[in-house]
């Protein structure tokens, strides 16, 4: 019961999840959170604070294996016929990931000298979940065909990858800009973990061959290790009380977990009127993980060839029980499991951005029949490249965007994306200013809503805010 409630809770707060690539947020300058995205991005407000717990919300899933339409789909094909495609179709390097943050306060406010405010200071606190599960193949294959059809094949322990980590940080942010030409940028963050589990660097595997005392024997030459902070404590079965563990989990959030580092940086530089170029680095920085750690290690070399299957003659008083359970114990001791207590240290997903944008279309004013210098540019094209590193092989998507204002209160954003879910990611976003008010919403892979059971991503955002532009 106790390790039920928990993983509701935690299922509770992962509700609200957030996509590493947002690339209907970056770069839109009216919300102010996309300066999280480059902090050397522009600045458009001279100050605002974002409505708790609601300033920034975003959920997104994503799966570059088969999806549950692919299995339970009604098309009269029978169900394993189904799985084993499904499974035959994936590779090792398939994975499922979930990203998700919650912005619980945030706010910002420009400064400098009187005659132009172009410095700008921002800050906040947010949860943050990442979570990341590549396709095991091999043991699919072990589980759905077993060994005695694949006698000497390797079953390769690398295939099972796994990484989570829920986080709080804090950030303080400075933005500058130099002149009209250049503006940069920089984020410190204060981590705190409040959960982490991790097994990525497994190695070895299991293959079985023909045996001589037996049919068979199953040779395992393993070198796997599970990392985890934060869990032991939380499971513990002698501490049921729920109202604890809410307790814990609160004051991690609030620096009382595993603390590390990080540090964001970026800029953006005019080419000229209409051209410019930006880019940024983020989340440089690591966890070490020194409280409630248990680490679980399995590494040797075994041989096992199977039990007789004719029950010997048991030993005077010796029952069937007390054989089975001398089996059970030679079972144990063959694999044993190493648990330590070890501090490890984790490194953040860094994820890197980069655009080249033009505008266009000046507005003509009314009363004189001429461009208006004070609106500038309503319409905006470009090209936005995104990757984040991950356990096997960076992550990396391409991004082609149209930008349109229809007047100063509200602003639209359309993105086409190809990534490693899909070649058909189409994207929508939408920023609404009335008065100080502000509220932004926006949603990607929008074909793929009419089926989610089939979708590979899907992913939605929004927040308000309260803002105070620049005149």
């Amino acid at each position: 019961m106790k390790r039920i409630q928990i993983f509701m809770l935690l299922l509770g707060v992962s509700l609200f999840s957030f996509s590493q690539n947002k690339q209907l947020l970056y770069g839109f300058s009216e919300i102010p959170q996309a300066l999280m995205l480059n902090p050397g991005g522009e600045v458009t407000n001279d100050w605002y604070v974002g409505v708790p717990l609601l300033s920034h919300i975003h959920f997104n899933y994503g799966a570059t294996a088969s999806t549950a339409y692919d299995i339970f789909e009604d098309n009269n094909v029978d169900f394993n016929v189904k799985l084993r495609n499904a499974i035959s179709g994936m590779e090792s390097t398939d994975f499922y990931s979930i990203n998700q943050q919650l912005e619980i306060f945030s706010g910002g406010f420009a400064f400098g000298n009187r005659f132009e405010k172009n410095e700008y200071i921002s800050f906040g606190l947010y949860q943050e979940l990442d979570f990341i599960l590549y396709f095991p193949k091999d043991f699919a294959v072990l589980a759905l065909e077993g060994n005695q059809n694949n006698i000497n094949r390797l079953f390769k322990a690398s295939d099972l990858n796994v990484a989570a980590d829920m986080v709080s940080v804090f950030h303080l942010g400075y933005n500058k800009k130099v002149n009209d030409k250049f503006t940069f940028g920089a984020r410190g963050k204060i981590y705190s973990s409040i959960a982490n589990v991790r097994s990525t660097k497994n190695k070895g595997g299991f293959y079985t061959e023909p045996g001589q005392n037996n049919i068979y024997n199953h040779v395992f030459d393993l070198d796997m290790e599970v990392n985890t902070s934060g869990i032991a404590s939380l499971l513990d079965d002698e501490n049921s009380d729920a109202s604890n563990d809410i307790s814990t989990l609160q004051k991690r959030v609030l620096f009382g977990g595993n603390l590390g580092l990080g540090l964001d940086l970026g800029f953006t530089y005019k080419l000229n009127d209409q051209w410019d170029f930006d880019a940024s680095v983020l989340d440089v920085g690591f966890i070490s993980h020194t409280k409630d750690v248990e680490n679980h290690v399995l590494n040797g070399r075994y041989e096992y060839e199977g039990l007789n299957p004719l029950f010997p003659q048991a030993r005077e008083g010796e029952s069937a029980d007390d054989y089975w359970s001398n089996i059970e114990e030679d079972l144990e001791d063959v694999f044993q499991v190493d648990s330590t207590t070890t501090k490890y240290t984790t490194w953040r997903p860094v994820k890197f951005n980069a655009s080249l944008n033009y505008a266009f279309g000046e507005k003509q004013s009314e009363s004189c029949y001429c461009t208006d210098d004070e609106t500038g540019y309503l319409n905006a094209v470009g090209l936005q490249l995104f990757s984040m590193s991950r356990p096997k092989q960076p992550q990396v998507a391409l991004t082609a965007y149209y930008y349109r204002r229809l007047f100063n209160g509200l602003r639209f954003k359309a993105t086409y994306t190809v990534d490693s879910y899909s070649f058909n990611n189409l994207g929508l976003g939408m920023s609404a200013h009335i008065w100080g008010a502000h509220f932004y919403v926006m949603a990607d892979n929008l074909l793929q809503y009419k089926n989610v059971y089939d979708a590979q991503s899907v992913s939605l955002q929004l927040g308000f805010n309260y803002i105070f532009n620049k005149k």
